[in-house]
C-alpha cells in the first residue's frame, strides 16, 4: 500500500508549522543566508556528482522551501530553475533572495503551490516551463507526504522525454532504529500510521519558542518509493545508499572532517542516506 492514512488537518497543520518556522530558519546559522550571499552554492558533493553538469537545462525543485538549493542549481548554469513550495513565506523568501542576488524570473522561478498541484501550478505561470529535464527534490521532503504514489506521477509528469528525476532522502532505516544509539530495532519499518508530534522549536533551534507545533509526518519504505516510481514508466538508473547523513539523527552519531555524520569507527555501518536517479524514456 503506497497511499497512508492520517488525520485530515495535516496540510494545514503542516503548512502553519512550516510558514511560522520560515523567519527562524531565515536568522538561523544553520541557513547561513550571509554566507549563502557570499557563496551562492549550497549543492552537497554528492548531488554535484550524481545529478551532473546542468549546464544550460531546465530544472524543477519540489518541495524547495527558502530557495537555497533551487538558486544554488541557477548559480551552477541551470538555464531556468524554479523552486514550488506550499508555504508562501518561504516562497516571498526565495524570491527576495533571488532579487538580492539580482538573479531575475526568467533564471529562476518561485511558485507557491502544494507538491501535488505541482503540475498545475507550473502550467499556470507565466515564466515556468510546463516540463523539465531535471525534476530535483528530497532531503527531508517525502515524510510530508501520505501518498507516494501520487507524489511519483506528478513528479514523472514534469519531466521531459529523455530528462531524469533526481531524489536524495534520507533512508527510511533510520525511522526504525532507536534515538539513542541507532545500533538496535525500536520501532515498525513498514508502518503506514501518520505520526502527529507537537514538539516546540525547529530543527535549526530546539529552544525557540513557536505557537504552531503540531506536524503530522508518514514513512514510505525503499521500496514503496522505487515502486512507485516504475509504475510510472521512469527507468531506475541508480539507487546509492550513503553511510552518511546531514544532522545528528542518533546520539551515537559522529561529525566528519566533511560536515556529514557518521556511526563510529568500529560500528557496522547501516544506510543512513539514499539517493536515485530514473529516466523517462
Amino acid at each position: 500500500m503506497l497511499t497512508h492514512k492520517g488525520p485530515e488537518d495535516w496540510r494545514a497543520a503542516n503548512r502553519a508549522m512550516w510558514d511560522e518556522r520560515v523567519p527562524l530558519h531565515l536568522a538561523s546559522d544553520y541557513y547561513d543566508q550571509d554566507g549563502f550571499r557570499r557563496h551562492r552554492d549550497v549543492i552537497r558533493d554528492f548531488e554535484v556528482a550524481e545529478v551532473g553538469d546542468v549546464t544550460g537545462r531546465t530544472l524543477l525543485h519540489l518541495q524547495c522551501h527558502i530557495g537555497q538549493d533551487t538558486l544554488s542549481w541557477a548559480h551552477r548554469g541551470a538555464a531556468h530553475a524554479v523552486g514550488l513550495d506550499f508555504s508562501e513565506p518561504a516562497v516571498e523568501a526565495a524570491r527576495a533572495m533571488a532579487a538580492e542576488l539580482g538573479i531575475g524570473p526568467d533564471r529562476a522561478t518561485f511558485l507557491a503551490a502544494d507538491v501535488y498541484d505541482a503540475a498545475e501550478a507550473v502550467a499556470a505561470s507565466a515564466t515556468a516551463p510546463d516540463t523539465y529535464d531535471i525534476v530535483y527534490t528530497g532531503i527531508g521532503s517525502l515524510c510530508w507526504l501520505p501518498d507516494i504514489r501520487r507524489w511519483a506521477e506528478t513528479a514523472a509528469s514534469l519531466i521531459t522525454p529523455g530528462g531524469f528525476l533526481y531524489l536524495a532522502e534520507f533512508h527510511p532505516l533510520t525511522d526504525a532504529l532507536d534515538d539513542e544509539s541507532g545500533s538496535r530495532i525500536a520501532h515498525d519499518y513498514f508502518s503506514q500510521d501518520a505520526w502527529v508530534d507537537e514538539s516546540p522549536g525547529t530543527y535549526t533551534d530546539f529552544s525557540a519558542p513557536t505557537v504552531n507545533n503540531r506536524r503530522v509526518e508518514w514513512q514510505h519504505t525503499l521500496g514503496d518509493v522505487v515502486s512507485a516510481l516504475a509504475a510510472t514508466g521512469l527507468r531506475l538508473e541508480f539507487l546509492h545508499e550513503h553511510d552518511m547523513t546531514m544532522f545528528q539523527r542518533f546520539g551515537s552519531l559522529e561529525r566528519g572532517d566533511d560536515g556529514f555524520y557518521r556511526l563510529p569507527e568500529g560500528r557496522p555501518r547501516v544506510p543512513l542516506m539514499y539517493s536515485l536517479k530514473a529516466t523517462r524514456p
